[in-house]
């Protein structure tokens, strides 16, 4: 792992990108090496040279990944004091952000989901426990009933933004622009909201 982690970032980066595509894609069995290497622009060799082996990078594909997410998800999801929308907002902005600058990543973490080999299910859970704190920001706290308009179950409504966030993030492209969809999201939180 040092070997790699001394390699220039760009050079770490085009790696990493190609792993988590190709896990991405085609989950961990059927993602060979020999096509990571190739679009990584590297040999096999190197791989196993810098990992060890594939479960070797996959588990550090999950380090990497909690990594970036828990690093930030710290700086960019103050939660402190803000109610059950502000919070839904904050959480559903922080994943398109996410998306929009590690798009691998994102189609990583969904791929995990999926993954049912054994080899990598300790790796697994524990991507999966980061992956649901980026979830914790949508959930209704003690009281905040309140902040919903009359006649609306508050609970039917987290799930209903929960699956919301969900699709907003999934259908998210490379050429769609943050703000925009974030407007979009505040702009259908708004509609659930009573005027306080």
């Amino acid at each position: 792992m040092k070997k790699f982690l001394s390699l220039p970032q760009e050079k770490q980066n085009k790696i990493v990108t190609a792993a988590m595509t190709l896990f991405g894609e085609v989950g961990y069995k059927k993602a060979y090496i020999s096509e990571i290497a190739s679009a990584a622009g590297i040999s096999k060799a190197l791989i196993f040279h810098y990992f060890s082996s594939k479960k070797g990078l996959y588990a550090y594909l999950v380090y990497y990944t909690g990594k970036i997410v828990m690093t930030e998800a710290q700086h960019d999801r103050d939660t402190v004091g803000k109610d059950f929308f502000e919070r839904a907002l904050i959480t559903i902005k922080f994943r398109l952000s996410l998306k929009s600058r590690y798009p691998a990543m994102n189609d990583f973490i969904e791929s995990v989901y999926k993954e049912d080999d054994d080899e990598v299910a300790a790796d697994i859970e524990r991507l999966l426990a980061i992956a649901k704190d980026m979830h914790a920001g949508i959930s209704l706290a003690p009281g905040e009933e309140k902040l919903f308009k009359s006649g609306v179950d508050p609970l039917q409504v987290v799930k209903l933004i929960e699956n919301y966030a969900e699709g907003i993030v999934y259908t998210f492209g490379a050429d769609d622009a943050v703000d925009t969809a974030a407007a979009q999201a505040e702009s259908c939180l708004k509609m659930l909201r009573t005027v306080l």
